[in-house]
């Protein structure tokens, strides 16, 4: 298997544990359960359709934070990592202590990157662009993701135990 698929489904893994630990901690509506069932079963159409509906009802913005992160979830299930930092950013912005949150934006520096306008084409991922010879992008994207895994593993010490060796063997670790 290549390391992009495992990459995605220890991702897809961790997002399921993440939320199904999430959806039994946290107080959530009949709707917000209706939308993970959904977004458990692989059905992340009908999935995203019960959380921006949750979005339009939920006024308490640490629920809503929960709602955004899960919409950056399905996101990032479906590939689309530009959208899913998005709607992470917005998570943080209404609950600064989602670690999970900083994991999942440091997956996707890390892993997938985010196009951007003035890189090549191929540029989109940082370990492509390492193999692709674009050393200097690839640096930038393990430098942001690094900053992401700093921020999580502040906020829980004991967890991101692969994201802390990784910043030790690379020299990024304060």
């Amino acid at each position: 298997m290549s390391r992009s698929g495992i990459n995605g489904n220890f991702i897809d893994k961790t997002f399921s544990i993440v939320a199904n630990i999430l959806l039994r901690i946290i107080p959530t509506t009949s709707g917000e359960k209706e939308a993970f069932t959904y977004y458990r079963d692989g059905n992340y159409a009908e999935a995203l359709q019960n959380y921006y509906e949750a979005m339009r009802l939920e006024i308490d913005p640490y629920d809503r934070s929960y709602i955004l992160y899960n919409i950056g979830l399905i996101h990032t299930s479906n590939g689309e990592h530009t959208k899913a930092l998005e709607y992470y950013f917005r998570a943080l912005e209404r609950n600064p202590f989602l670690p999970q949150a900083f994991n999942n934006m440091a997956v996707i520096c890390h892993y997938y990157g985010s196009k951007g306008r003035d890189l090549p084409p191929y540029s989109d991922r940082g370990e492509q662009a390492v193999q692709q010879g674009y050393s200097e992008i690839a640096e930038a994207w393990f430098d942001q993701a690094a900053e992401y895994w700093k921020q999580a593993i502040a906020l829980t010490p004991g967890n991101y135990i692969e994201a802390q060796n990784w910043l030790k063997i690379t020299r990024r670790f304060e």
